[in-house]
Order: C-alpha cells, then sequence, then structure tokens
C-alpha cells in the first residue's frame, strides 16, 4: 500500500541473536486502544504502545517530501509480507545494530520504533538508550520489541550516553557489522537501513573506506510559519546534497550508520591522542557530537556519504524559541569543533565556509550603511535594470530549490519577504554564537537557568552585537572614503549570483577541481552483494530499490 498521510500502527520486533542473516519475528499490530504485557516486577503492567497522543494522531496534514509515495510492505495486520527482501545480499553482509537515545521521549519514541518495523531490510538488533528518563520511554520501547539500556550516572548528555553503550557493544561486534545512531523524533523511509547498508559497503577502486552513511532528512509536522521555513532549508539542503553527489559535510544524528570498524578506530586514535579531544567514540565536551564525529572520521581518512535515497523525517522546532536554542547549539559547537581541530586540510573547507556565513552576516549592515549614506548625501541612487536583472536570477533559483517542497514552500520563496526576515534571523544566532565563541561563555545544550546568569549572557550578548555592528558600520564608512564601496557590493553579489548559476546547473565544479571521491556510486540500481558460496552470476527477478 501506499504511505498515507499519517503512519499506520505497528511494533517493532525483537530482535533476533542469530548471525545468519536478519530472519524477522512477525509484528504485532496494535490500535490505540490495545497494550502489551510488561514484566514489573511482581506483577504484569499494561502498558499502552503509544505515550501521549502522538503526531500522527493528531496532524491531518501529510508528511512531506519524505513519505510521498512509499511502499511499505506489510499485511493489513502488520505482519511482514513473504519476500519482504527480495534478495539478501542487496543489504550487504553483516548485522546492523541500532542505538535510540532518548530522554523522556514517550510521545515520540513509538512512532521511531514503528519506522524502524517497517523497514524493507530490518535490524538486527534495536537498542533504546534510555537517559535519565522519568517517563514511560522505557515501557513504551520495550512494548514495541526493542531492548532498553538505561544508563548510569550519566552527567554528560547524549555523547555520555551512547558513550557507555558503544563501550560495551563495539567489543562483540565484528569488522562487517553496522551500528546506526538514530534519534527519537526521527522516522526512516522504508529502504533506509537497506539503501544505507549497501552503499556502506561499497568500495570503488582506489578510494578510501565509506566512514558514514547519513540521511537526507526532511520536517514535520508541517504547521505554522516557522516550520514551513525550516521544511525550506532542508528541502534545499537535499537539492545540495543530491548535486554534490551524496557528498556529505555531516553524517546527521538525525539517522547515521557506521561501520563498526570504523567506531573503533576512532575510539583507538581519541586514546592515542590522534584526535585533539576525547577518550571515547563520541567527544563529550562538543554541543554537536555528530559533527565532531565527522571531522573525526575525516582526518582518519574515511569518506562521509548522504545517498539520496536515504531520506529521514525529523521533528521541527514549534516556536521561534526552541528554534533559536537549537541554531544556536548547532553554530556554536561547529565554531568550538573547528577550534579544537584547527586549520587542516579536512577542516579548510568548513572554514571557507564559515568565513563566507560571516561576510553574509555583515554584508547587511555593510549595504544598508553604504545606500543610508548615499541616500543622504546624493539623494537615491535608484535601480539600474542590469541589478535588478542580477539579483533577479538569485531569486530564482531560491524559489527553483524549493520547488519538491510543495505549493507552501514555493509560495513562501516567491513572496520573498518571510524568508528574508528568517535569515535575519540566522545572522543574528550565527553573531550570537561567534560572541560566546569570542567571550569563551559556557556552552550548553539548553537555556541557561537562573535569573542572574541569564542577565549576564543578555549584557554580553548585547555588547558584542554592538561591536560587531559598529565594526561593520565602519568598515562601510572606510570603503566609502576609499571609493570603493560600491565595487566590494557589486562583487559579492556577484559572487552570490554565480553560486545561484552553479546551483541550478547542477555542477559541482569544486569536487571537479579538487578530484573529491564520489558520494554514490553512478548506478542507481543496486547490484546483488557477493556473499561466499553463492554464484556471481545467480540473479533474481526481483524489484528495484528505487
Amino acid at each position: 500500500m501506499l504511505w498515507s498521510g499519517r503512519w499506520h500502527r505497528a511494533a517493532t520486533r525483537t530482535a533476533p541473536s542469530s548471525t545468519s542473516g536478519p530472519a524477522r519475528r512477525p509484528l504485532h499490530r496494535s490500535s490505540d486502544a490495545e497494550a502489551r504485557s510488561v514484566d514489573g516486577g511482581d506483577r504484569k503492567l499494561e502498558v499502552p504502545l503509544v505515550g501521549r497522543p502522538t503526531r500522527g494522531q493528531t496532524r491531518k496534514e501529510a508528511w512531506g517530501p519524505a513519505f510521498v509515495r512509499q511502499r511499505r510492505d506489510l499485511t493489513s495486520k502488520g505482519l511482514t509480507l513473504p519476500g519482504h527482501i527480495p534478495d539478501l545480499r542487496r543489504a550487504g553482509p553483516g548485522r546492523i545494530v541500532v542505538l535510540v537515545p532518548a530522554h523522556n521521549e514517550e510521545a515520540l519514541i513509538a512512532e521511531t520504533l514503528e519506522s524502524l518495523a517497517a523497514q524493507t531490510r530490518p535490524a538486527d538488533e534495536v537498542i533504546v538508550v534510555a537517559d535519565r528518563c522519568t517517563d514511560r520511554t522505557a515501557q513504551i520501547s520495550t512494548a514495541h520489541g526493542a531492548k532498553v539500556v538505561e544508563t548510569v550516572a550519566n552527567t554528560q548528555d547524549k555523547a555520555g550516553a551512547l558513550n557507555q553503550v558503544l563501550s560495551e557493544l563495539l567489543p562483540r561486534l565484528s569488522d562487517d557489522d553496522g551500528v546506526m545512531i538514530m534519534d527519537s523524533d526521527t522516522s526512516l523511509s522504508p529502504e533506509f537501513i537497506a539503501r544505507a547498508a549497501r552503499r556502506l559497503h561499497e568500495q570503488e577502486p582506489g578510494l578510501p573506506p565509506i566512514g558514514g552513511v547519513g540521511a537526507i532528512f526532511f520536517g514535520y509536522p508541517l504547521r505554522g510559519l516557522v516550520c514551513h521555513l525550516q521544511n525550506s532549508e532542508y528541502v534545499r539542503y537535499a537539492r545540495e546534497l543530491h548535486r554534490r553527489h551524496g557528498r556529505a559535510d555531516v553524517l546527521t544524528g538525525t539517522a547515521s550508520l557506521f561501520p563498526a570498524e570504523a567506531l573503533r578506530h576512532v575510539h583507538r586514535a581519541r586514546a592515542e591522542h590522534t584526535l585533539p579531544r576525547g577518550d571515547a567514540v563520541y567527544d563529550v565536551q562538543s554541543l554537536t557530537e555528530d559533527n565532531e564525529l565527522t571531522l573525526a572520521l575525516k582526518h582518519l581518512g574515511y569518506r562521509c556519504a548522504s545517498p539520496c535515497a536515504c531520506i529521514v523525517g525529523t521533528e521541527l522546532m514549534p516556536t521561534w524559541s526552541r528554534l533559536y536554542y537549537q541554531r544556536l547549539r548547532w553554530q556554536r559547537g561547529a565554531l568550538d569543533n573547528l577550534r579544537a581541530y584547527g586549520l587542516t586540510r579536512v577542516t579548510l573547507p568548513y572554514v571557507c565556509r564559515q568565513t563566507l556565513t560571516y561576510l553574509s552576516v555583515a554584508f547587511v549592515p555593510f549595504f544598508f550603511t553604504v545606500l543610508g549614506y548615499y541616500t543622504v548625501t546624493k539623494k537615491f541612487p535608484g535601480l539600474p535594470w542590469f541589478w535588478v536583472a542580477i539579483t533577479g536570477i538569485a531569486a530564482f533559483e531560491r524559489v527553483w530549490a524549493v520547488k519538491r517542497g510543495g505549493w507552501k514552500a514555493l509560495l513562501l520563496a516567491v513572496t520573498m519577504v518571510p524568508e528574508v526576515l528568517f535569515d535575519q534571523f540566522l545572522n543574528a544566532v550565527y553573531a550570537k554564537a561567534l560572541i560566546d565563541l569570542l567571550t569563551r561563555t559556557d556552552a550548553a545544550w539548553e537555556q541557561t537557568r537562573g535569573r542572574k546568569k541569564r542577565l549576564r549572557k543578555l549584557l554580553v550578548t548585547t555588547c558584542g552585537l554592538v561591536l560587531l555592528l559598529t565594526g561593520a558600520v565602519g568598515l562601510a564608512f572606510a570603503c566609502i572614503a576609499l571609493g570603493i564601496a560600491w565595487t566590494l557590493i557589486a562583487v559579492f553579489v556577484l559572487s552570490g549570483v554565480a553560486a545561484a548559476v552553479i546551483r541550478l546547473s547542477r555542477l559541482y565544479p569544486v569536487g571537479l577541481l579538487l578530484s573529491l571521491p564520489s558520494g554514490e556510486p553512478e548506478h542507481d540500481e543496486m547490484p546483488p552483494w557477493p556473499q561466499p558460496g553463492w554464484p556471481a552470476s545467480t540473479t533474481t527477478g526481483s524489484r528495484s530499490h528505487r
């Protein structure tokens, strides 16, 4: 059947212990009224298979691009159809163990586990890492057939929780096995594991091994302006990854599959101080552990890929406040990671992108200062048709890049004003992250607690923003005095338009110039993976993994 506007309820299977292949246990289908018995010590507890009303139960809108017209091979009773995996060789060798770190996620964990149940290549083991949970996350996970591991005295957030489990998990995995780490608010498209596992084991001759396969993510539920603006960002990012043939900058924390061998390599490198920080797989000092792990893998010589078929849906921030703190953590974490690693061959592209980001932040006050000065002293300079046409190209590219996001995304891009204001919101976040870095403000996952601390941080941020703004305005007046202000603005605008034209052409000249290894194979169809004892010529009349 085709994916509808919301998930059909189905619980994950219990992972088999056999390594002979991804054998499956029948899936249990439940309605909202059903519950599963869980051992509660001396008595049996009836635990509903969902927590509070989930997103799928409360919304009517479609899931968006991630789940449109995807097949789910389950019967009406929720059982896996015969031949669910047409050819096990298509999934690649080894076992797949999935780790789902969760902290009080009773309202979301059910849908995450259900998306794992619907995979065309089921995971061999699903482990929910319950970190200091005070709700029913553990009970709901157990009811869905997942193994629950509760952390012990963890004070290091998500990275610390994962390190506790990985320290015991990695020694019992072989080099062919894979570990997939996914957020508890993420839902996988049905062929995610099959595609990622197959890509993980594809090795082009003469190229470095793949150290991880990340996801291309879209947002849900699409309610309100702030959610639609975020989803437009994600749609553009997915198109950019497709243009770069799946070369990934970051193995996103939403869902990424790693070879066990690569994670063990990272662990050894940290112990030997080959990497700048940490003593386990994840760096507990980093606010963005997925970005830091990507840098670690690349410094150890691995490639990172995000194939266009590895699609997930992830929860969007529903309010401006939550979005602000999420993006502040992302940007501050990225800057901290670059400072820790320093300027290297691996970090150079990241440093260049951050430099361009902050040039864009400074361009806005610079441009309006120059425009205001010439308007006051020499009247408004007017709008030359050449520059209107030039900037129109960039505006067209922004609209074209979100065409797969639906008519609402197109409407936001055409009207321009909401997205321009959203960009300025992000510019303020980037400026705040830079100020925090320069003033060595303590980084944290969440909003600062305590009125005095908040006031002190507000004062530091205000002074920092005033200094940055003063610097941009002073630079503008200096350029006006030298007579090069409009020249610099023209160069900046033309550079942006040239980048937009390159994106429209779907070319990736940087990859061609630097001979970067491909992130995806040239073929779209995945041929069978050769297994010992199976003739190389064996084929099946199977369905295509398209």
